[in-house]
């Protein structure tokens, strides 16, 4: 009999950003909503050393911005 195949269930979890995000922080916003914006501006960057990092962390964490038509 062979051997049995061990295995880690792993759970993921895609996130969209909706592209344009919230242009500035409001009082009463949610943290899901202040980290929306945040990472909406991270997107605009004009810094393609920043963006590249963006990008790659996004990759690795299973975030994919939207834009909206």
């Amino acid at each position: 009999m062979g051997q049995s195949i061990e295995y880690q269930k792993q759970m993921s979890e895609v996130v969209y950003i909706n592209l344009p995000g919230p242009a500035e922080p409001e009082p009463g916003m949610s943290g899901g909503e202040l980290l929306h914006g945040f990472l909406a501006e991270l997107y605009k960057s004009s810094n393609p050393e920043l963006k590249a990092s963006v990008n790659q962390l996004c990759f690795r964490w299973n975030v994919h911005y939207v834009e909206q038509k």
